[in-house]
């Protein structure tokens, strides 16, 4: 049952993964992804922030939203390939920039997603 509460989870992340591709961006810097990790950084640490506060929360749901949700929507592969390709294309700055931010705005937002965990059990 595991399995299929993770399947369900992803496909409900990838599909919400996919919207936010959608989105016309006028750059080719790959700030849809670097939003999308950086939701996906808040999402899972608000997800956990809640779980350790609810005893009596569900660990189905939590796995069907921390591994199942949150893995089918954030995308660290293609962030990997996306950084890979302008290392590939001689884009050092572009590259190093956006490795920074995703690396460091990811862990502000699992910082920011622990912090709205710990505010609405006040």
């Amino acid at each position: 049952m595991s399995f299929l509460w993770v399947a369900l989870g992803g496909a409900i992340g990838a599909m919400c993964r996919y919207a936010i591709s959608l989105i016309p961006v006028k750059t080719t810097f790959p700030v849809l992804t670097l939003i999308t990790n950086i939701m996906g950084a808040i999402l899972i640490e608000f997800i956990v922030g809640v779980a350790l506060n609810k005893e009596n929360m569900s660990p189905s749901l939590i796995l069907f939203l921390k591994t199942g949700v949150c893995g089918g929507f954030t995308t660290f592969s293609t962030f990997s390939l996306e950084f890979y390709n302008m290392l590939e294309h001689k884009e050092y700055v572009q590259g190093t920039t956006y490795a920074a931010l995703s690396v460091l705005l990811c862990i502000a937002g699992v910082w920011c997603g622990r912090s709205l965990a710990i505010m609405i059990h006040r």
